[in-house]
């Protein structure tokens, strides 16, 4: 944080009366600067969107958007609830908040897609599959994921744990025998759970191999980890978009089924004579 903000505090003397009135803007509000458009942001202060452009470059910026990318990797875990409320008001506004929110989740799968190491996956695919064990870990918003991931790594794997997490001790009781040979998997998106990052370093200690899904290579789950999977979320909004996070686990998911195509076949086989005899799901008689 304190980089951007002494390069802007220093260049001060150097900046135009419109610049100026940026700089002390994105002093005093950095929180919703970081998410508002050039044009957005000229219009809050008053000046023109060439204005916001010049005074990125003259930070020495290649331009807007990474002076963007800039303040939000410095705020990355530092927006509380309510701050999230007030940016995602200001996002919205008057908008169709519908197409609003999935044009943005789309955004976030397209920038997923580009940015997702595809060699760090298909080491995560190996890893995992070659495990003693599989330890699942996400907490809050995250649970949903470490929950689908679990629902799924059962019926493909006799080896998966998913922790439950009401409390660090009990995350540690359940995590106390892993070793060498197993892979932890943690999930964690702004505002990063101190739980899964303290599970995944002492995983890591103790030998393990970690698999991190989650935001950023600054993120702290990507500093511990053997293996990191990037999706993006939208950390501006107060809901967490998990939409990317979840299409890089479907794929996740997909590859570690077709390599254990046959003996997933075997299974769902044997789950279809189950699902029948104890009438787990509803049929629809055809007329």
């Amino acid at each position: 944080m304190n980089d951007l903000m002494n390069k802007i505090q220093n260049n001060l003397s150097t900046f135009s009366k419109g610049q100026r009135l940026i700089a002390k803007y994105i002093i005093e509000h950095y929180d919703k600067a970081a998410f508002l458009t050039a044009s957005k942001l000229g219009s809050t202060v008053g000046v023109s969107e060439s204005t916001v452009v010049r005074f990125a470059t003259e930070l020495g910026y290649a331009g807007y958007p990474q002076l963007q990318k800039a303040l939000q990797e410095m705020i990355r875990n530092k927006l509380t609830a309510v701050q999230r409320m007030e940016v995602t008001s200001d996002r919205m506004g008057d908008q169709d908040i519908l197409r609003s929110v999935l044009s943005s989740d789309i955004d976030k799968i397209r920038m997923t897609l580009d940015e997702i190491d595809r060699n760090s996956f298909q080491s995560a695919v190996e890893a995992i599959l070659h495990a003693k064990n599989i330890y699942i870990l996400g907490v809050r918003s995250s649970a949903s994921l470490s929950g689908f991931i679990g629902f799924y790594f059962n019926l493909m794997f006799d080896n998966v744990k998913l922790i439950h997490t009401n409390s660090v001790s009990e995350i540690f009781e359940q995590i106390l025998r892993v070793g060498e040979g197993d892979v932890v998997f943690g999930v964690s998106f702004p505002r990063y759970s101190k739980r899964t990052l303290k599970a995944l370093e002492y995983s890591k200690k103790s030998g393990a191999t970690v698999i991190a899904l989650t935001d950023s290579q600054l993120s702290p789950l990507s500093q511990t980890a053997d293996y990191t999977l990037l999706a993006k979320s939208d950390m501006a909004s107060f809901v967490d978009s998990l939409v990317a996070p979840l299409s890089v686990v479907n794929a996740l998911i997909v590859a570690i089924g077709m390599r254990k195509q046959q003996e997933i076949s075997e299974t769902f086989n044997h789950l279809e004579s189950i699902w029948d005899e104890y009438e787990v799901y509803e049929k629809l008689d055809n007329e």
